[in-house]
């Protein structure tokens, strides 16, 4: 397992400058008020007090009819105006939003773009875009299409572009030996991120993001002498009881996976199949990662393959320092943020 995860630091080192996975969700809203007529809300997000370049691109067909309407909100810019597009409406036209291709290469964020359309009619369609697919055709008024499983795939997503998660995870593989103190370990940090995912995206519990990403860098940053002990022999609460840290932090990791989903802009009748779906492909996600590196650490022990004495220290190093880094990073723009 040391060598795999040698391996694979390689290329979660290139992440850790934007080690916290940054999910930010933006949302388009369409409400029809009168027959080809829609009211729209458009919320751009933000990373600090920058802006993401986004802008929606509706069909040529749509007048506008009133002058947009900015405001403030957390973590984005919101939008509303008006537009008439004529006794054609919406149906069969396509939705974009131009700059989200980009937005990983020049903002560090991973964007998804909720839109939602509503008809007088009652009936509703939801789409999802991402990077790899910035428009999407609105159906007919004449039924209700929902897009709404698409969150399984923003889970999936969310756990495997998140370097810090997968980080916390490898560590935990590099300390538990045995199948069934594995299961017991991973079973405790499931059940943890998603009492707080539960929590944080229904609204009962909220945690500031500053601190909350300076506790998931340091529950990072002390899984690295933890290896070290296991390696050498040595023992500790960590190596003794591995399942309970993972259940303590895996709290904090939940509030992690919680920040996008919350602020997604989802219809509160909505909001549980979501949480249910979102929380399904981060569980997802977990379960490939950990199979794959159970997979190919198999693999190495086949091929016998001979690394040098420095390899089996790598990962410990790695992971501590990819932690101790990103806590400074953390804890230095708290103090700007003063």
């Amino acid at each position: 397992m040391v060598r795999v995860a040698a391996a694979l630091l390689l290329w979660l080192a290139m992440a850790v400058p934007a080690l916290a996975h940054e999910l930010r969700p933006g949302y388009l809203e369409l409400v029809e008020e009168s027959a080809g007529r829609f009211h729209v809300t458009w919320k751009r997000p933000a990373i600090g007090e920058t802006v993401i370049a986004l802008s929606p691109t509706l069909p040529s067909a749509c007048r506008q009819e009133l002058a947009r309407r900015a405001e403030g909100a957390p973590t984005a810019l919101l939008e509303r105006w008006r537009i008439d597009c004529g006794s054609g409406g919406l149906a069969g036209q396509s939705l974009a939003v131009d700059g989200l291709a980009t937005t990983m290469m020049h903002e560090g964020a991973y964007v998804d773009v909720l839109i939602r359309v509503s008809w007088r009619n009652g009936s509703t369609a939801t789409g999802m875009l991402q990077p790899g697919t910035p428009s999407w055709t609105v159906p007919g008024a004449g039924g209700e299409a929902s897009g709404i499983w698409a969150f399984f795939r923003v889970g999936i997503d969310h756990i495997l572009l998140g370097a810090d998660h997968l980080l916390f995870v490898l560590g935990l593989l590099l300390i538990v030996h045995g199948t069934r103190p594995l299961l017991k370990t991973i079973t405790a940090f499931t059940l943890a991120h998603s009492i707080t995912l539960a929590l944080a995206t229904l609204g009962y519990a909220r945690a500031p993001m500053l601190p909350l990403n300076a506790c998931i860098a340091l529950s990072i940053l002390l899984l690295g002498p933890e290896i070290l002990r296991v390696q050498r022999g040595e023992t500790s609460l960590t190596v003794r009881y591995p399942w309970l840290v993972a259940f303590a932090f895996g709290l904090f990791h939940g509030f992690g996976f919680a920040n996008g989903l919350q602020t997604m802009g989802l219809p509160p009748g909505e909001v549980p199949l979501a949480l249910l779906l979102f929380n399904l492909g981060v569980e997802a996600g977990q379960v490939a990662f950990v199979a794959l590196m159970l997979l190919l650490a198999a693999s190495f022990r086949q091929l016998e393959v001979r690394w040098p004495r420095w390899v089996q220290t790598l990962p410990a190093y790695a992971i501590g320092s990819s932690g101790a880094f990103w806590l400074l990073t953390v804890v230095a723009r708290m103090g700007v943020a003063r």
